[in-house]
């Protein structure tokens, strides 16, 4: 299917066509954007500084690949990996395009390279940033695990994993979980988000964010092997190689702490100091002894699903 996808491209084929980023001087040929098989993005310029050596698993079009290279102008500094020849071939043809109308862009700054994302062509700790969009889903359970443990090993300390895919709260039924050409398409494969975020901490990750949350697709009765309608989101998170801590990972899901009691400020003698009514971003975990102190001045929101960084944990 994927090699069908290279030969004849189908805008939206599996995923939701995600906006083109708008910088100056970048511009994205046609056939990138008509290849956009992804269910968001995966590129954000607070993951890119410093010059970072950037992996890409599952090319496409190579509208990533591009839109890393932005942000990283050196050759060799983007890596993508794909197993499908045609694919790479394709993507290939398209940075070459992409050379031509993008005076800053060098075809030497990507390096595609031919691999699967269960074993991948790469030393050990030789990443800082690596990324996929809307290919771990098709991956069962145990092929996920494997996934993540290849990316966990390659990415240097401290690295960072971003991760853009389909998740669902809804009961899938096995008869479509089991379905290889639904997976590939980016459905049936779609598991609970904190099923998703415990199989990425469960290999190490110390800190996960969760950057965006968004409605994604409907599977309804009469047109699918259900009983009930099935919602799927998308879901951007990034997952950084930090030390575990003692007490677990920590999580942010877009909740903030906020302190309106008679003093400047509240410390909770544990590292968290909160300014009066100022809203502060903390994770899960942090959220949940602040609410377990029994105080009346401080407030704890629900998770908002967005985290573009800040806070303490």
């Amino acid at each position: 299917m994927y090699e069908d996808a290279a030969n004849n491209p189908q805008k939206g084929l599996c995923c939701t066509t995600t906006p083109v980023w708008q910088l100056p001087a970048l511009t994205v040929p046609r056939k990138m954007q008509e290849m956009n098989y992804g269910c968001g993005s995966t590129v954000n310029p607070r993951d890119l500084s410093h010059n970072p050596t950037v992996l890409y698993v599952g090319v496409g079009g190579g509208m990533e690949l591009l839109q890393f290279s932005y942000f990283n102008r050196r050759p060799g500094a983007v890596i993508g990996v794909d197993p499908v020849d045609r694919m790479l071939d394709v993507c290939d043809e398209n940075l070459r395009q992409a050379e031509q109308e993008n005076s800053w862009f060098q075809r030497t700054f990507v390096e595609l390279r031919h691999g699967d994302a269960l074993h991948l062509p790469l030393e050990d700790a030789s990443i800082d940033v690596a990324a996929q969009n809307c290919l771990f889903n098709i991956f069962k359970e145990e092929e996920l695990e494997v996934a993540l443990k290849e990316m966990y090993r390659v990415l240097k300390p401290h690295g960072r994993l971003v991760l853009s895919d389909p998740t669902s709260e809804s009961y899938m039924p096995e008869s479509l979980r089991n379905d290889d050409r639904l997976r590939a398409l980016c459905l049936s494969g779609a598991i609970p988000l904190e099923q998703y975020i415990d199989s990425i901490t469960d290999i190490g990750f110390g800190t996960v964010e969760v950057r965006a949350r968004r409605p994604y697709r409907v599977l309804a009765p009469g047109q699918y092997d259900t009983d009930s309608v099935i919602y799927i989101e998308s879901v951007e998170i990034c997952a950084i190689k930090d030390p575990m801590p003692e007490d677990g990972p920590c999580v942010f899901t877009g909740k903030h702490a906020i302190y309106f009691g008679d003093d400047d400020f509240f410390d909770d003698g544990k590292g968290h100091t909160l300014l009066h009514n100022q809203p502060l971003a903390v994770c899960d975990k942090t959220a949940k002894a602040l609410q377990g102190l029994g105080r009346n001045d401080i407030f704890v929101t629900a998770s908002t699903w967005f985290y573009d960084g800040g806070g303490c944990c």
